[in-house]
């Protein structure tokens, strides 16, 4: 059985995938949720959106776009390794080097936690969420193509949604098992100083160091102390050196 929304074809797309798609939603991510938990959706389902009027990201904020223009996908995985971060790393990896593979040469770069850069500016964002009852994760991608808000970037005009899918999925299998190098060599955060912002409404300043195998920002703080953090919004201020 599968999740609901029309098979889609507009591409190829890489075996072991399923792709379909929904004109109009509220989020993708609580759609093949909503699927999983009802045994509706098989592992490795996509879920993609011309336009979601409830999608999420991080912190609960809103991510919308005008019809059509963007990337609202989500991606169900069944079997999920330990630890769970490494599928959100690998998801943020494959958006990168299908950006690199649509437009040779563009300035993409990671930002922890999964976010994407493209010339500092915000260009896409994950966010993934845990089946309570299946203990299955969905990994939702927002990427801006054709529009961005104020602030944020975009990939640029004329390039097709489903391409930019297609290789996001193509780059996913791509990858090794192990995806904790990569991750930590693309991610500009690292050797930044940082300003986080935590869920308890306290900020914290200092030197993002590291990952650690759990997918936690490492930040050596002002005063010396060191904090593993899970969760936080980061701005990042300069790179050391």
């Amino acid at each position: 059985m599968a999740a609901p929304g029309s098979i889609w074809h507009e591409e190829p797309w890489p075996p072991g995938w399923t792709v379909r798609r929904l004109p109009v939603t509220g989020s993708t991510n609580a759609d093949l949720l909503a699927a999983v938990e009802s045994g509706e959706a098989d592992d490795r389902t996509v879920l993609v959106a011309d336009h979601q009027v409830a999608g999420r990201g991080r912190l609960d904020r809103r991510w919308e776009a005008p019809a059509g223009t963007n990337l609202l996908v989500s991606l169900l995985f069944l079997d999920v390794p330990r630890p769970p971060a490494a599928l959100t790393q690998r998801a943020g990896i494959a958006a990168l080097d299908a950006a690199r593979a649509v437009v040779p040469g563009v300035n993409v770069m990671l930002k922890w936690p999964n976010d994407l850069l493209l010339d500092g500016r915000k260009v896409a964002g994950i966010l993934a969420q845990r089946s309570a009852t299946t203990g299955a994760v969905v990994v939702g991608l927002g990427f801006n193509i054709g529009w961005a808000p104020d602030g944020a970037a975009r990939l640029g005009d004329g390039i097709g949604v489903a391409r930019v899918l297609r290789e996001t999925l193509v780059a996913f299998d791509a990858l090794g098992v192990d995806v904790g190098e990569r991750y930590r060599r693309e991610l500009a955060t690292l050797g930044a100083d940082v300003r986080v912002e935590l869920p308890d409404g306290t900020t914290l300043e200092g030197r993002a160091t590291d990952v650690d195998d759990d997918g936690r920002l490492i930040v050596a703080a002002r005063d010396g102390t060191v904090h593993h953090l899970d969760v936080g919004d980061v701005v990042h201020a300069r790179h050391a050196g």
